[in-house]
């Protein structure tokens, strides 16, 4: 079973164990209902969050006031998250990257990496910025710029870190779209960059 299958399934299982207390009038979706653009089973990404699965809408009462909220899982940190409908959009929620964005981001990946120069500090603020953005072109550029061949000792902790970032966020909605596991995910983008290393040197 590869991450694509697995990843669904867990997003299921979670789905049909998933209990919903008294006080909560959930609609898991199945009529098909659309909020906001989203339905109960979507696979979405949350920026600060990566890949995840709208497993149920809920409605709650908070403060004397009716709110509506997508119930998002995200099976590889197996953390469960409420967005309120009405603000799904703005918090930079959206669909799978589809064919075309994902194509454009490997012709970034394709592109010599940009040599930043300044306060590491305020560099790693950047990129982190990037990760977190939800954007797969941005995220891209981060995994780009950072990437350092196995042999070489001179990226530092936190460098190692972003960039770990940068590739989870990417192969784990690369391999859902595509189809493929995780780990071809990763082997497949950073050939893109090592291919173009190879050229330019």
């Amino acid at each position: 079973m590869n991450f694509y299958n697995q990843t669904r399934s867990s997003y299921s299982n979670r789905t049909h164990s998933a209990s919903v207390t008294s006080a909560d009038k959930t609609n898991e979706g199945q009529d098909g209902e659309t909020r906001f653009g989203f339905r109960a089973t979507d696979l979405i990404v949350y920026p600060a969050h990566g890949v995840g699965q709208i497993v149920a809408i809920e409605e709650q009462t908070v403060a004397g006031a009716c709110l509506e909220f997508f119930v998002v899982y995200f099976a590889k940190s197996k953390m469960t998250l409420r967005v309120p409908t009405r603000k799904a959009a703005n918090a930079g929620m959206r669909r799978l990257s589809d064919p075309v964005a994902i194509e454009h981001m490997r012709r970034i990946l394709g592109q010599a990496p940009h040599k930043a120069r300044g306060n590491w500090s305020r560099l790693a603020q950047e990129y982190e910025s990037k990760i977190n953005s939800g954007n797969i072109v941005a995220i891209a550029e981060v995994m780009r710029d950072l990437y350092r061949p196995a042999v070489n000792s001179e990226q530092s902790y936190s460098e190692r870190q972003l960039y770990a970032a940068a590739v989870e966020r990417l192969s784990g909605e690369v391999a859902l779209v595509s189809g493929i596991t995780e780990e071809e995910a990763v082997k497949e983008l950073e050939s893109l960059i090592i291919a173009e290393l190879r050229r330019s040197a």
